[in-house]
């Protein structure tokens, strides 16, 4: 069967409010590789939105997914728990940032994990409101799209949203918006539409992902840090893209110099198993009353298996400092581009977590349709990016830290080809 014949099936079983690409159905896929079920080969520079960090099918992830499969597939964490969730649970207490006593929850998804933070800091500190940024993306549940600062796509027609929830300002230079407007947006949040000591948790990521890849200033983050202590509030960090080696350190926000009470986590965690957790303060973590958080499918002993294998991996393979190196020579091949390369308005990222941002060159307006047509070609060419960004017009690269260096080649080629193109120089 085709994928026109499957695409075909699709439209009439599954919901169109699944968005997906209809050109391409998965058969097989190995580390930075992909197949169609035509036979067609791509170079995935997505890594299922940075879940794969370690790659498609990582041996060691593979044999820990088994022989967990060999004891036991579910027993329900609130009914009959297990040891290696323990494990894991420990070793993210000893990895995520912050000189504390830390505990751990395990759920399934980053919308969870968004969620769960929301209740333990609204239980510990006992009031209501979040404060979180334009441009973020927090998820698709009620409350994740509550907290996302973005109508198009994931907020329309929805009907209202869940209440106590403000906006301030991310900081974006390029887009006009200064830090010292971010704060001044927070300042007048605070005068005039929620009083600050009602105010529960401010929710950032260190990295915006589906926003555009704008990386947030080590000194808004610290900012962040002395306005929460002022006030009483709990900061937490959404490290759901940019967790796991992704930005050249286990975690973004250890680029800040601001530490966050509460860090939620998922995507590149358990290496393509559904797995997300949330990972802070012990007394935090301990607000809630047993049985409040948590859920039927939390910590999969299946996802909590492979989640330790994919720390082992970091570590042993050195997938963080691997990162710094892949990132430093994509952005060195996206500037070469640039430079002969108007439409091309910036080349960002830590580690390897990378973007380029495309605007028309005659009326210097943001231009997705650029990004798209990009995005277009490099599929034709066999290559898989992602497009993201308020305004649609940029793309981002998310291959997994383990592909082989000859396939970032061959992919920084078929991208380079792409892009030239589009857009000729």
């Amino acid at each position: 069967m085709d994928n026109r014949e499957i695409a075909a099936r699709q439209a009439k079983a599954i919901s169109r409010g699944i968005a997906t690409n209809p050109q391409l159905y998965a058969k097989k896929a190995e580390n930075a590789e992909l197949w169609d079920v035509e036979g067609r080969r791509f170079i995935d520079f997505a890594a299922g939105i940075a879940v794969v960090n370690t790659g498609h099918r990582h041996p060691r992830v593979i044999e820990a997914v088994k022989a967990q499969l060999d004891c036991f597939t579910h027993t329900c964490q609130h009914v009959v728990p297990y040891e290696h969730s323990v494990t894991l649970a420990e070793r993210l207490n000893r990895i995520v940032p912050g000189d504390f006593l830390k505990k751990t929850m395990f759920v399934t998804t980053g919308a969870e994990a968004i969620e769960n933070s929301i209740k333990i800091a609204r239980r510990a500190t006992g009031r209501s409101a979040v404060v979180a940024f334009t441009n973020a993306f927090h998820g698709r549940t009620f409350m994740g799209m509550a907290l996302t600062g973005k109508i198009s796509r994931y907020k329309a027609g929805f009907g209202a949203m869940p209440g106590d929830v403000f906006h301030a300002m991310f900081p974006c230079p390029l887009h006009g918006i200064s830090m010292e407007q971010t704060l001044q947006s927070l300042d007048l949040l605070f005068k005039s539409d929620i009083d600050p000591n009602w105010v529960a948790a401010i929710l950032v990521e260190p990295v915006q992902g589906e926003g555009g890849f704008y990386e947030a200033p080590a000194r808004f983050i610290r900012e962040l840090r002395r306005i929460c202590d002022e006030y009483g509030i709990i900061l937490i960090a959404d490290e759901v893209q940019t967790g796991f080696a992704r930005t050249g350190k286990m975690f973004a926000m250890e680029y800040h110099g601001g530490v966050a009470d509460l860090t939620a986590m998922a995507k590149g965690l358990a290496g393509g198993f559904p797995l997300a957790a949330v990972t802070g303060r012990a007394d935090l973590m301990d607000a809630p009353d047993p049985g409040s958080i948590g859920g039927t499918y939390g910590g999969s002993p299946i996802g909590i298996a492979a989640a330790n294998a994919v720390l082992d991996v970091i570590e042993e393979e050195q997938l963080c400092d691997r990162a710094l190196r892949l990132g430093n020579r994509l952005k060195q091949r996206l500037e070469a581009i640039r430079s002969e390369t108007p439409d091309i308005v910036d080349v960002r990222g830590p580690g390897f977590m990378n973007a380029i941002e495309f605007n028309d060159r005659k009326t210097g307006l943001p231009s997705p349709d650029l990004a798209a047509a990009v995005k277009n070609e490099a599929f034709v060419n066999g290559l898989l990016v992602l497009t993201c960004g308020g305004y649609g017009n940029v793309i981002r690269f998310l291959a997994p830290l383990t592909i082989q260096d000859g396939v970032l080649t061959e992919g920084l080629d078929l991208l380079e080809r792409s892009i030239r193109k589009v857009i000729p120089g």
